[in-house]
């Protein structure tokens, strides 16, 4: 009897080390490792070419790596239940597997196809859970356990050989500049693969993260102390329990030495791992909610922004063109790097909804487009939580100005990327229209900071009031809130005599 086929989908898991389908399939017989681009899923409004760049070097490296083991990534393009139908006819029944995937609505209706495809025919579909997400989760209350015990499972090697599947093409890999990926993209963009995977991680752990928590909020020295990794955990060239015990073995090495300093590098790296977890936190609210792309985690906030939306607004906060130095510089590095730090994606999104008024469903997916390290289930989670419609968190209204002269105080980061003040004298550098002319090639702000900021409270706070807006957050919490501890009566009392709509940070 014709041994059966097994064969392993990669989609955001692309490696070969710590993947447990991979392994269980070697076990069991021949293998086939297929990636399928899917050309329906490049024309969404969320994908980009410089998603593309990052994920052909990837492959690259899985190609060599399975080439190694014995059996080739097979490469197919189209749409995936044509894909499988056709294998189906050409190797005769096979298992699927791969790992769960917590993707955009697009890939969620894909797998759900899927999954229907499979029990028509007969086929087993393995689906292994990835990382920290949960699915069919019955409680929030049982997450974090669950997540911490996947997470202390030993990190898995990958198979010492696999036996391949035999009688199929290959295929080819679209290159890096076909026109398959949409238009082309501006700027550099971060190196993908396994190799440079494993050496962003080696390098953040020996010595870029002693001052991870120093750097973390600035936009200009954070790309070098930040880890950086955030790309190859969304495209899976390192698992999140690869990188959790990485860093635990070293905090455990900085333990038993005598540096002075490695009391400080531990603090560092142990703040680190908390955003490990924070990751999975995030990435767990799309699992259960997957209409969070589409639809506010309460619904208070429906139809308040979208009436309003100003297209010039957005043109100009889209290309750094708004007047507040500090949300068009960071708009622009975005644009010629693909990443920047937390805070100041943050910055962005605060800036764009309070003080412009922009729906949120229509400047994620630009965004998204810009970032290498999208991730859906990070990105729409802190989207609508920094948009504040949740209706669970705090309401952030970042001041640009404070912002500006808190993170960037000498302006070298505003000077690099916007050439119009580079001759700006310092004192004018953060607030450029207090000189009483604009700058050459430079725009005065598009809105009044104090202005945009009390329409904004006002329009919350309606909200907040509204009748049953208590009940509705109450069961929002209940799903998707996080299970951290509760602050101390002392600190409960502090933060109930300041309002949450009066934050500007």
């Amino acid at each position: 009897m014709k041994p059966q086929t097994h064969i392993i989908w990669f989609k955001r898991d692309l490696r070969v080390q710590d993947h447990l389908p991979l392994v269980q399939a070697a076990i069991l017989g021949n293998v086939l490792p297929l990636y399928i681009v899917e050309p329906e899923m490049w024309q969404r409004p969320d994908s980009s070419r410089r998603h593309w760049h990052f994920i052909h070097d990837s492959l690259l490296d899985l190609q060599q790596a399975l080439t190694s083991l014995g059996a080739p990534l097979v490469v197919r393009i189209g749409q995936t239940l044509q894909i499988l139908d056709q294998l189906y006819h050409q190797i005769g029944h096979f298992t699927l597997w791969s790992h769960e995937e917590t993707g955009n609505g697009w890939t969620y209706q894909r797998d759900k196809n899927v999954a229907h495809w499979c029990r028509a025919r007969g086929v087993k579909w393995h689906e292994i859970p990835n990382n920290g997400v949960v699915r069919r989760l019955k409680s929030r209350d049982n997450w974090a356990g669950i997540r911490n015990n996947r997470m202390a499972v030993p990190v898995l090697e990958h198979p010492p050989s696999l036996t391949a599947a035999r009688g199929l093409e290959p295929g080819y890999l679209p290159h890096k500049s076909d026109p398959l990926f949409g238009t082309d993209i501006i700027g550099s963009v971060q190196t993908g693969g396994r190799n440079e995977a494993q050496r962003t991680l080696e390098s953040f752990l020996r010595e870029r993260s002693r001052r991870y928590m120093q750097s973390i909020s600035k936009p200009g020295i954070s790309a070098r102390h930040c880890s950086r990794l955030s790309a190859h955990l969304a495209f899976g060239t390192l698992s999140v329990r690869e990188v959790e015990h990485a860093t635990k073995a070293k905090i455990q090495m900085l333990q038993e030495s005598n540096d002075p300093e490695a009391i400080f590098h531990r603090r560092n790296l142990s703040a680190f791992l908390s955003r490990l977890a924070w990751r999975c936190h995030f990435v767990q609210k799309l699992e259960q909610r997957p209409d969070i792309e589409y639809h506010c985690m309460h619904s208070a906030f429906e139809n308040m922004r979208e009436p309003h939306f100003r297209d010039d607004f957005f043109q100009a906060w889209q290309s750094g063109h708004t007047g507040y130095p500090l949300v068009d510089a960071c708009m622009r590095s975005l644009h010629e790097n693909g990443w920047i730090t937390f805070r100041m994606r943050a910055m962005l999104v605060s800036f764009a909804s309070y003080h412009l008024w922009l729906d949120w469903r229509k400047t994620a997916p630009f965004l998204a487009r810009l970032f290498t390290d999208y991730e859906p289930g990070i990105h729409y989670s802190q989207f609508q939580m920094q948009s504040g419609v949740t209706g669970i968190n705090a309401i952030r209204m970042y001041n640009p100005v404070k912002q500006s002269m808190d993170q960037d105080p000498q302006g070298k980061f505003l000077r690099r990327y916007l050439p119009e003040l580079r001759d700006v004298p310092d004192s004018f550098l953060h607030q450029p229209w207090r000189m009483g002319t604009s700058p050459k090639g430079y725009p005065v702000p598009i809105i009044v900071h104090e202005d945009a900021i009390r329409h904004a409270r006002a329009e919350i706070s309606k909200r907040w009031k509204e009748v049953g807006f208590s009940e509705e957050s109450r069961a929002v919490n209940r799903q998707l809130g996080s299970r951290s501890k509760p602050p101390t009566r002392r600190k409960q009392q502090k933060k109930t005599t300041t309002s949450q709509l009066s934050l500007d940070l």
